[in-house]
């Protein structure tokens, strides 16, 4: 390491802009109604802070409350709770709700309210879909629940539905394009993305809950799915881009399929499947217990019992439609909600920056420290695309927020939060590279830890890139005295492998001899020489040759 003397400014920012800076502090605006779901979620429609919000989603098979909190454009949940019902249980044959559903699904809604009443600022916002909309006494039951428990239930439409469903994933995914497919216990709906927005929007009749209903046993119900396939086919056209899954019997199909392909990390939100994927996860349905499975994946039985029908109509869907690849989306019809009431500044934000900015406001030592990290680690990345940046920004704003762990656990509980966390547009190697970043802003070695069997989903090429960031980190945490101070600039010459490093004089008592040696980790994994300018300081030679 060869100090230099006092020299021009050494660092040029050549990288592109990640498209995110001048959206720092959005302007304020004014609160509004917009639409049919009454009164907005945010008080402040452009707020990043998003008041606790209370969604329940009443449900063909499961009623669920999904309190959501934290960031606007990418909520965390504060609170998740679902009952098995089956309200839809047997409507195909009755034409009413199914009476024990009635009474599980009203006792689930009273408990609900109850905690709505200890946890949220507002009431609880209450959609009903497929069984409620369909049955003749769903008027009935709406009108039981409200008299009950003073919640009022809004029966949206399939078309609605769908809508909703779609703008989940958009909450999830902005910009995303494809055909998003939601299946319910007694509906399935489809819609289509393009560029952000919402396109058609259809509905069918196709959940296992009335394909069980459906006479002349599989046989039969193949022939109805067959039918009902062709014509949504005919209203939708060709639809050969991304298929979006979103309901609970496509994520317990995706379980089985991590179980079968014996994948190593279980977060099922941006799960990505092929069309011979589940071809095999159907044949592996068939074939074997499904009890053993039930139980090996953690599924609950009234949701196994649906997995077939399901699977039947999974497969039919992409020998239909044919899309190029398959992702599940945890998000849904309650996170469209939310995105119903977003304005669209809001809307267009990344919501992996979002939920990184909150996290550091929340629990960073020096909240805003993150922005003055990014900037001085960018010159390591010049020319990456926005995709890659946005990945470096977010864990220069995360780098500091697990700094409560005990020491010795610190690195895995920042792999663990990364990788796990419920964070949206990530894929899962992105989840890899995030998580293994903030590991390497506390250990230098990412051997010997527990999460050693997820790296594989991460090229190699980009592991090391990982540990390079993670190790600028480390080395730029040293010079961390306050949100928007001076701590230097770096200058990369990757031809060279030479890494400029220019620290203000006022660093130059806080580039001591720890703060050296994370310099030296860093400069090894570039695996390069390295040149150190203090200003005002001239010439002393710490080390001749720092070529890793």
């Amino acid at each position: 390491m060869t100090i230099l003397p006092d020299a021009p400014h050494l660092a040029s920012e050549t990288t592109p802009s990640d498209g995110t800076e001048s959206d720092l502090e959005p302007p304020a605006g004014s609160s509004e109604d917009w639409g049919p779901f009454g009164r907005p979620l945010f008080d402040d429609p452009d707020a990043r802070a998003l008041k606790r919000v209370g969604v329940v989603d009443v449900g063909s098979n499961s009623v669920r409350l999904v309190v959501f909190d934290g960031a606007a454009r990418s909520p965390a949940y504060f609170y998740n709770e679902k009952i098995m019902c089956g309200l839809g249980a047997g409507l195909s044959e009755t034409g009413k709700l199914n009476p024990k559903g009635r009474v599980r699904a009203l006792e689930a809604l009273k408990r609900f309210q109850m905690l709505a009443q200890g946890l949220l600022p507002y009431s609880l916002i209450v959609v009903a879909t497929a069984a409620v909309r369909d049955a003749s006494d769903g008027p009935e039951f709406c009108a039981e629940v409200e008299a009950a428990t003073g919640l009022r239930i809004r029966v949206i439409t399939g078309e609605e539905e769908a809508r909703l469903s779609a703008q989940g994933v958009l909450l999830g995914w902005p910009g995303a394009y494809g055909l998003i497919c939601d299946i319910g216990g007694s509906s399935m709906e489809l819609a289509e993305i393009h560029d952000g927005e919402v396109g058609k929007c259809v509905t069918s009749n196709l959940g296992p809950l009335k394909l069980k209903d459906i006479k002349g046993g599989r046989r039969g119900r193949k022939k109805h799915i067959d039918e009902v396939m062709v014509a949504l086919r005919d209203q939708l056209g060709d639809q050969r881009d991304r298929l979006f899954l979103v309901g609970g019997s496509w994520r317990a199909i995706a379980r089985v399929d991590m179980l079968r392909r014996n994948y190593p990390l279980t977060v099922q939100h941006e799960y990505r499947m092929t069309a011979k994927d589940v071809r095999e996860t159907a044949k592996y349905l068939e074939k074997n217990d499904l009890d053993k499975i039930r139980s090996d994946c953690g599924i609950s039985s009234a949701r196994m019992a649906l997995v077939p029908y399901a699977a039947d109509v999974l497969s039919r869907l992409i020998k239909t439609f044919r899309p190029k690849d398959i992702a599940i989306s945890s998000y849904g019809i309650r996170e469209g909600l939310l995105y119903e009431q977003m304005p669209e500044r809001l809307r267009e934000r990344d919501p992996l920056i979002e939920a990184a900015r909150f996290a550091e406001a929340k629990d960073a030592r020096v909240p805003g420290f993150g922005k003055t990290l990014y900037t001085f680690v960018k010159p390591l990345f010049s020319g990456e695309p926005y995709a890659k940046m946005r990945l470096v920004k977010a864990a220069c704003v995360l780098h500091d927020v697990s700094w409560r762990a005990h020491p010795d656990y610190r690195a895995e509980v920042c792999f663990d939060n990364a990788t796990r966390a419920n964070l949206g547009g990530l894929k899962h190697s992105e989840r890899i590279f995030l998580g293994l970043a903030l590991l390497h802003r506390y250990r230098n070695k990412r051997q010997g830890t527990h999460f050693e069997h997820l790296y594989d989903l991460l090229a190699a090429a980009q592991q090391v890139e990982a540990e390079i960031l993670g190790k600028a980190m480390r080395f730029g945490a040293m010079l961390m005295v306050g949100e928007d101070q001076d701590i230097g600039r770096l200058r990369w010459q990757p031809r060279k492998r030479i890494l400029h490093v220019e620290l203000p004089a006022a660093s130059a008592a806080l580039f001591g001899e720890v703060a050296q040696s994370r310099l030296m980790s860093l400069v090894n994994a570039l695996e390069a020489e390295v040149r150190v300018t203090i200003a005002g300081k001239r010439g002393a030679l710490l080390e001749k040759d720092a070529r890793g």
